[in-house]
Parts: C-alpha cells; sequence; structure tokens
C-alpha cells in the first residue's frame, strides 16, 4: 500500500521531472528527476536488470527528508527512472530513510535495507538522531515496510556501540545465508564496520566487528561495503573529518579502500590502505557483482564539502559517477570505465606522435561528450617542466589537468569551470608514469570530468558547470613532449551530443 507522503513524491516528480529538458541534464551520468540526488543506494541485479537507488529528496536541490528514489539500467550508460521508491513515513525512519543496500530474495522478491531515522531531544535539550535498521520488500517498482521494523536497533550493536552513528548497510547473499556490512562509531569515537548475519534478511545476529580506524583515517566511516576481489579482500568505506596525509588522502569528507585478507574465524587483516578517487567530487562508492562476475562500483560525484557550489538555476543536483569496473593489479585498486560505455563511441579521431611545445589545438579534437585517450611522452630527460590539457575552453573558461614529471604529480583544476563559489577547485596527486610515459582517459560529460591514470591505476572525478559552448580543447607543454590522442564522440538515440 502506497503512503500518502511516499504518493505525493510520486506525484510531485512525475509531474515536474518532465519540464527539465535533456539538454540540462549529463548526456549519460545518471540525476535525479527533479530535486536532490546524493548517496547510491541498492546497487544490485533484481530480475536480470541493475537497479540504482539513490538518497532523494524531490522537493528542492537541497538535501532534504531522505527519500530513496529509483532508477535502473541494462548497460550501466542508459538510466531510466522509476517513481520514488520510499518515503519517510512511519515512526522509526519520519526523520528519513538513509542510505543502504538491496538484495533478491529467493522467493523473487527485492528486499531494500536502509538505515531509519528519527530524531529525539536529550535531556540536555538537543536534537540527536537514533538510527536503526529497516526493511521494505516489493517487486522491482513498488515496496512495503516490513511490519517488524526495524529490524536492528541499538540492542544488536557491541559494547559501546553508537546508536546516533548506526548507518548504511549493505547487504549481499552468500549461500543460503544473507550478510550486512554496517558503519558504526565506536566508544573512543571513530568508525568501525560491523558483519552481521541473517538466514531470512529480518533477523540479524553479528558476527563480528571488521576494521575501525581508531581516528586515524577520519572518525565516522560511512558507506561501508565488504567483497573479495582478485584474490584479495576490500573494505571500501567513506570517512568523515579526515586529515590530510601526503597527497594520498586530503581534508574533510574522504574516501578509503582497506585491501587485505578475510578468514571466517579469525576476520579481517589490514594489509594495504589507499584512497580510491583522488579527485574533488567521489563519496558513498557502492559495488556490485555483474552477472558475468565484474565487480563494478558507482559514486556520488559530489562532496559535501563542495555542495554549496552549485548554481542557483539548477533543478536538480547531484550525479553519480560513470560506473567503473574494479580490479586488483600491482597491489592496488584499479578503476576503469565500463566497457559497454565504448558501444557509443562514433567519429574516431587519432593523432599519433605530434610534438607539442606551447599551446595548440588539433583537427577534430572538441567536445563535451566524448572518450578521449592521450599519451604524454617526453623527448628525452629533462624535455619539459609540465604539461597541461585544457577541457571545455573558451575565453573565459578552461578546465586544466596539469602533470609536473619532476614531482610526478597530477593536478585537477576546475578553477574556471563555472562554479560560482569559492569552494576548493584543485586537487594534486601522485602518479607514476609507466617508462616516462604518461597515460590519460578522460571521460567528458556535460557537467563532468573523470580521469583515469595509466590503465586506471588511479581515477579523478570532478563536476564543472562551465556553458556547453565551451567545448575546445588544447594541449600546452613547457617544453617540448610527444602526445598521441585517441578522441571519440558519444552518441546517444541516434543523435550527436558532442
Amino acid at each position: 500500500m502506497t503512503s500518502e507522503a511516499l504518493q505525493k513524491a510520486r506525484d510531485f516528480e512525475a509531474h515536474y521531472g518532465p519540464h527539465i529538458p535533456d539538454s540540462e541534464r549529463p548526456a549519460f551520468h545518471a540525476t535525479p528527476a527533479i530535486g536532490w540526488m546524493n548517496d547510491p543506494n541498492g546497487f544490485s541485479f533484481y530480475r536480470g536488470e541493475c537497479h540504482l537507488f539513490y538518497q532523494y529528496h524531490p522537493y528542492s536541490n537541497e538535501w532534504g527528508p531522505m527519500h530513496w528514489g529509483h532508477l535502473k539500467t541494462k548497460d550501466f550508460v542508459r538510466w531510466e527512472r522509476l517513481p520514488c521508491a520510499l518515503a519517510p513515513d512511519q515512526p522509526y525512519d519520519i526523520s528519513g530513510c538513509f542510505s543502504g543496500g538491496a538484495v533478491e530474495l529467493p522467493d523473487g522478491r527485492q528486499l531494500l535495507m536502509y538505515t531509519g531515522v528519527r530524531r529525539v531531544h536529550s535531556e540536555e535539550g538537543f536534537v540527536r538522531e537514533i538510527q536503526t535498521q529497516c526493511v521494505a520488500l516489493g517487486d522491482g517498482v513498488d515496496y512495503e515496510k516490513h511490519d517488524g521494523n526495524p529490524v536492528l536497533d541499538g540492542e544488536d550493536l557491541p559494547a559501546g556501540g553508537s546508536v546516533v552513528d548506526f548507518r548504511d548497510p549493505k547487504v549481499w547473499r552468500e549461500g543460503d545465508a544473507f550478510y550486512a556490512a554496517i558503519a558504526n562509531r565506536t566508544g573512543d569515537g571513530s568508525g568501525a564496520v560491523l558483519l552481521y548475519r541473517s538466514r531470512d534478511c529480518l533477523h540479524w545476529e553479528l558476527v563480528r566487528t571488521l576494521d575501525r580506524c581508531h581516528n586515524q583515517y577520519g572518525r565516522m566511516w560511512e558507506c561501508p561495503d565488504f567483497f573479495p576481489l582478485d584474490g584479495k579482500q576490500l573494505i571500501i568505506t567513506s570517512p568523515q573529518d579526515m586529515t590530510p596525509i601526503g597527497l594520498e588522502f586530503h581534508a574533510g569528507n574522504g574516501t578509503l579502500c582497506l585491501m587485505g585478507r578475510y578468514d571466517p574465524e579469525s576476520g579481517f587483516t589490514r594489509e594495504r590502505a589507499q584512497a580510491i578517487d583522488y579527485g574533488l567530487d567521489f563519496y558513498a562508492p557502492q559495488t556490485l557483482e555483474a552477472p558475468d562476475g565484474r565487480r563494478i562500483m558507482v559514486a556520488w560525484m559530489q562532496n559535501w564539502d563542495t555542495v554549496g557550489g552549485r548554481p542557483s538555476y539548477c533543478r536538480w543536483f547531484g550525479q553519480m559517477t560513470l560506473p567503473r569496473e574494479l580490479s586488483v593489479e600491482n597491489g592496488r585498486l584499479y578503476q576503469r570505465p565500463v566497457r559497454e560505455l565504448e558501444a557509443y563511441r562514433r567519429d574516431p579521431v587519432v593523432h599519433h606522435h605530434i610534438l607539442v611545445s606551447g599551446e595548440t589545438n588539433l583537427p577534430g579534437v572538441q567536445g563535451r561528450t566524448l572518450d578521449m585517450t592521450v599519451i604524454v611522452s617526453p623527448m628525452g630527460e629533462g624535455s619539459y617542466r609540465w604539461f597541461r590539457l585544457h577541457l571545455a575552453k573558451d575565453g573565459q573558461h578552461d578546465t586544466i589537468i596539469r602533470y609536473k614529471p619532476g614531482e610526478s604529480t597530477l593536478k585537477l583544476d576546475r578553477t574556471r569551470s563555472g562554479l560560482p563559489r569559492d569552494i576548493v577547485h584543485t586537487r594534486s596527486f601522485l602518479v607514476r608514469p609507466q617508462g616516462g610515459k604518461l597515460k590519460l582517459r578522460v571521460i567528458l560529460d556535460r557537467f563532468s570530468v573523470e580521469v583515469f591514470v595509466n590503465d586506471g591505476e588511479q581515477a579523478a572525478s570532478a563536476v564543472i558547470y562551465t556553458r556547453q559552448e565551451a567545448d575546445a580543447i588544447t594541449f600546452e607543454a613547457d617544453g617540448q613532449v610527444l602526445v598521441d590522442v585517441e578522441k571519440y564522440g558519444l552518441f546517444f538515440d541516434g543523435g550527436r551530443e558532442d
């Protein structure tokens, strides 16, 4: 039965969403029908199709009482909007249906597991949130909340666990059991990832604490995921209140990949920690295992510290990254754009061994929705001090990717990309050139740029709001470099998008 709050949200998005023309949206990145989008939720396969839910406030382009928006796709590139799936309409979730996961049940239903939030006043008069885990069951469009909600509450936490920070269940099935990784804050104020197990997704038991940060990598660890990949076990999470660690981790809200081993008896053993994305806009990633065995990740292409930088005229706000295929190579997490994107490539433009000294453009290399690979090769040791790739450029706007070989640093700079606020616009990180060469794959959409370094060894994402007429691309070097370029336009529904 659809509640009044849910029907109101569905009616609102159905009425106002179609008034936003496609030209005001990204061409192939997921966006809400209207209003606000943040964390991806319930990224999973159900009845052979990929479903993606998301944190959603349809009535404003600002964060508000959280609903679950709903999309699905057949190829990770083109998204179909479905009606709003959840609204805050019960006493246990009246202040918001926060992030969570989804799984297909043996009886054919889809289960959504989410954090229900209610607010209470403490004895001191402060408002505090009580967070519990809840479920809803449905058919891929309509969902009924379980009468026994919440299915996990404060009584199910380990000693010292916080009911204020107990959220973001990621649920999956292994054999005849279900598991959920859930974020929690521990007695020392730092984040942890808890592992629960269930036979029916309604009755859960705590298995163990998988890992905790001891206030080393941020404090609260949000939106955890836990999965095997290429012989390793990974925990990915999004820490709040990070402090900088070299050029690997930046201050504020970040992302963290913990790589190690897992034994059902002894637990998780951490071997390595690294950032997931090195750009400006990336948070709350979530993964799924595709039917063909690929591990695919999507994230909110935004950052809590930069959300105030949007133009005031936006009728939607928030978009997802292009889904990425994950692998473990050379002891690191690698990310590559989903291969399905290649089906939309058209009109290749190829330039080999172009000498760049100063700034130049190349015939046929321009556009705002494209897939381009650039290989930068030195003419010899010390042949150049820096190389710059200029994107979405005109006389006023410019987004720059700059490489300094002497420092082995790559810098993403969107200072002149159209954002109207003095927020963080640059991010630098260390890269590892291969034989002196640097390989960059750039995915450019109308309102974003995603950069993949050296075949996915690192990735960096950023939102831009440059006017669409700014479509020039130039190459610049202080010194001399050789550049190889392979550029494709991206086409959708038979129309030219670049």
